[in-house]
């Protein structure tokens, strides 16, 4: 099979906001979606008219049964057993396949196939015991390796004591060791691999966190040249097909190092929405269905995104933000996800605004953000 015409089904693995987006996209390209989740009804995803099954990513019949149902399988989720993905393989394709699941969701196989194909990354130790903690240098972060997003699972650690403590508070689980890094700022490079190979990539952007959790993100980014072809390295040494954001570290001295792989699409993308010829979620229905991949072309000289955390609703989410006050201003655009709870730190939406300079777009949207 070489492509799937319009009509086909997708099922996409996870219900959260970026299945939403990603079934808002298949729809305009006349596409179903169909949303597998243990989260009950009415999920993000469900509420764009997306078919809902609810199950447990380890419950493997009712994995078989949903594949069975739709004509391709993806994800907007990572943290899928690899039994859970082999299963679906047997009945529908799987794209990106379970091997690229396989490896970006653990740290320690992540960042050991980054150094096996000659990526730069941070140095790393994995740690399996207390005594692992020894011989390391320090200041670094222990994380989990496995099961880890916005800053959860991880730990500062000044020294070998520390890590230790720091290891036993964890769990004893696998856990890898990470030097600190003296960036200037971080960024990131979402891109694209086709069935037939082809391969596009968006500009390089940067993003600013807050505890952990990704605040602004602006594109273009003020990355050094290089980014782009660390992408295409990437993607290719892993075979992927669909949409994948690398992470990245940039030091003071402009160098590029490789942090995490989300093999998805990424937060930090969203701006493609409005921003993009293309955005980052018709890349991926593109991508798993088998059709050319789009222009990945900016709309406009600056575009930025700024997340809308559970922190913005007054009095513990009993009232509305002023969303009149934000979308009276000129050139910004809404999106929220519809979950039913807020809550503080957890992603409700985004706003996205287009300028004339990125700094002219990260006025504007923070500007709007503001006034909510």
């Amino acid at each position: 099979m070489t492509h799937l015409n319009p009509g086909a089904t997708i099922g996409v693995l996870g219900s959260g906001q970026l299945g939403r987006m990603m079934a808002m996209a298949a729809s305009r390209l006349g596409y179903r979606v169909a949303c597998f989740s243990p989260d009950s009804t009415p999920t993000p995803c469900a509420q764009v008219g997306a078919r809902e099954v609810t199950g447990s990513y380890d419950d493997l019949e009712a994995v078989a049964a949903f594949a069975q149902s739709v004509d391709v399988v993806t994800f907007e989720f990572e943290n899928v057993s690899a039994a859970a993905a082999e299963t679906a393989a047997r009945y529908a394709p799987v794209r990106p396949g379970g091997h690229v699941l396989h490896t970006t969701q653990n740290r320690l196989r992540e960042k050991s196939f980054l150094q096996k194909i000659g990526v730069p990354t941070t140095a790393f130790k994995a740690v399996l015991s207390p005594s692992d903690c020894d011989d390391f240098s320090y200041p670094a972060i222990l994380k989990t390796a496995g099961f880890g997003y916005d800053g959860k699972g991880q730990r500062k650690v000044a020294g070998a004591e520390d890590a230790k403590a720091a290891f036993l508070a964890l769990g004893e689980q696998p856990c890898i060791l990470e030097a600190l890094v003296d960036f200037a700022y971080e960024a990131s490079v979402v891109a694209a691999r086709g069935l037939d190979g082809s391969f596009v990539a968006y500009p390089a952007v940067r993003n600013d966190h807050v505890n952990h959790i990704l605040d602004l993100t602006t594109a273009p980014g003020t990355t050094t040249t290089g980014a782009e072809e660390l992408a295409r390295q990437i993607l290719e040494a892993l075979d992927v097909v669909g949409v994948l954001c690398v992470e990245l570290f940039v030091t003071h001295e402009g160098a590029l190092l490789v942090n995490e792989l989300a093999p998805r699409p990424h937060n930090s993308g969203h701006w493609s929405i409005e921003g993009a010829d293309t955005s980052q979620f018709e890349q991926q229905v593109r991508a798993v269905c088998g059709l050319p991949l789009g222009s990945t072309v900016l709309r406009a000289p600056g575009v930025a995104m700024a997340n809308l955390l559970g922190d913005i609703w007054p009095e513990n989410g009993v009232s509305e933000p002023n969303w009149s006050a934000a979308l009276a201003l000129p050139g910004v655009h809404l999106h929220l996800y519809g979950k039913a709870q807020a809550r503080i730190g957890r992603k409700m939406g985004h706003l996205t605004a287009l300028g004339q300079t990125p700094d002219e777009a990260v006025a504007r949207v923070l500007q709007a953000r503001s006034v909510l």
